[in-house]
C-alpha cells in the first residue's frame, strides 16, 4: 500500500475531529519527515473531499471546505456520524446512500479504505465487512455485529486490519490511525517522534479499559441474560454449574448449551466478566485496597485476579485505578 495520495470523505453529519485529527497528525509527520532527511520529503498528499458542493456541515454545524473527488486514491478514510443512540442509525445510514455508492464503487476500483468508529457502518453497508475481522466505537459494537452478522466484529480492538479494510474504534482511534498509516508509510523513527511532539501514545492496543457496560444497550429479556443476572447477585459464591442449573430447573449440559447458543460463551465467562466489571466499579468509586475489591467479587487470591483483571481490561487493577 503506497499511502502517498489519501483522501477524507467528509459528509454532512460527520464527525469533524475525525476529519482533523488524521489531518493534522500526517501534516506534523510530513514536517518531521524533512527535519529527519527522509527519503519522502513530501511523503502524503491529502484531500478532504465531499461529493456535494464546495462545503459540507460536520457535526455540530461547523462547515468544512471540501474537494470534488479526483482521480485515484492510494486510501480513502471514511470518518463516522454523529450518532447517540443506535435507533438513529437506520436513518442516517439511509442519508448516506450516495456517499455508501461512492466508497463500494471506489473500493471496486481497488482503492483500499480505512473507517473511523461508526464509520465502519458505512463500509457495512458497501458490503465490505463480510468474512472480515474488524471493529468500531465499543458502544455500537453489538449493533454492528446484529446489522452485518457475516463480520467477525471485535468490539475491544483499537484498530484492525484485514486485507484492503482498516476499521478503528472509538472517536480519538483517529489518531491511532493516523499513527498507524505515519508508521507504515515513514517508519518507527518518525512515528515515534510524531507521537512525542503530539502527546500520543504510540501504539495504543485496546478499547478494553474504556468499555463501561452500565452505557451499553440493555439486553432483551433471555435465557442467558436471567443466568448472567443471577450470577451477578451473587459474586461473592463459588461458581457451582450443578447448583446454577437446579436454580434454572435445567440440566447442566442444558444450561451450557442455551448459554453458548446464545452468547457463544460459558456461564463461567459470564460470571468472569460480572466479576471484572464490579471490580472496575470499585477501583474507580472507592477507596478499597485491591485485596478488598478482590474479596469482594469473590477471589481470595489478589494475583489470580489480577490476571483475569488484566486479561479482560488489558491492564493491571492498580493501572486501572491510577489511570
Amino acid at each position: 500500500m503506497p499511502l502517498k495520495r489519501i483522501a477524507i470523505l467528509a459528509y454532512d453529519g460527520c464527525m469533524g475531529a475525525q476529519v482533523f485529527a488524521v489531518a493534522d497528525v500526517l501534516l506534523i509527520a510530513g514536517h518531521l519527515a524533512r527535519e529527519f532527511n527522509h527519503p519522502e520529503q513530501n511523503p502524503f498528499e491529502l484531500e478532504v473531499i465531499g461529493l456535494h458542493g464546495r462545503t459540507v456541515s460536520c457535526a455540530g454545524g461547523i462547515s468544512v471546505g471540501v474537494k470534488k473527488p479526483s482521480g485515484s486514491y492510494d486510501l480513502l478514510i471514511i470518518p463516522g456520524p454523529e450518532i447517540s443512540r443506535s435507533q438513529q442509525l437506520p436513518l442516517t445510514l439511509d442519508g448516506l446512500a450516495p456517499e455508501v455508492a461512492f466508497i463500494k464503487k471506489t473500493f471496486a476500483r481497488g482503492t483500499p479504505v480505512a473507517a473511523v468508529c461508526v464509520g465502519s457502518f458505512l463500509l457495512g453497508e458497501a458490503g465490505l465487512l463480510a468474512g472480515r475481522n474488524v471493529t468500531t466505537a465499543w458502544l455500537f459494537a453489538g449493533e454492528l455485529a446484529s446489522r452485518y452478522p457475516a463480520a467477525r466484529v471485535n468490539r475491544e480492538a483499537l484498530l484492525l486490519e484485514d486485507g484492503a479494510v482498516i476499521t478503528t474504534g472509538a472517536v480519538s482511534s483517529a489518531f491511532d490511525l493516523a499513527m498507524h498509516l505515519v508508521k507504515r508509510r515513514l517508519g518507527g523513527k518518525i512515528a515515534n517522534a510524531t507521537a512525542k511532539i503530539t502527546l500520543l501514545q504510540n501504539p495504543r492496543l485496546s478499547q478494553a479499559p474504556y468499555v463501561d457496560v452500565s452505557l451499553l444497550p440493555k439486553a432483551l429479556p433471555s435465557f442467558a441474560h436471567s443466568v448472567g443476572q443471577w450470577l451477578s447477585d451473587r459474586l461473592q459464591g463459588s461458581y457451582d454449574l450443578e447448583a446454577l442449573a437446579q436454580a434454572f430447573h435445567v440440566s447442566s449440559r442444558t444450561l451450557l448449551r442455551r448459554v453458548k447458543a446464545e452468547t457463544g460463551q460459558t456461564p463461567l465467562a459470564l460470571l468472569q466478566q460480572a466479576r471484572v466489571e464490579k471490580a472496575k466499579q470499585l477501583l474507580t468509586a472507592s477507596n478499597w485496597s485491591i485485596a478488598q475489591i478482590t474479596e469482594a467479587v469473590g477471589y481470595s487470591d489478589v494475583a489470580t485476579f489480577s490476571r483475569l483483571f488484566a486479561r479482560q481490561v488489558g491492564e493491571t487493577p492498580a493501572k486501572y485505578r491510577r489511570r
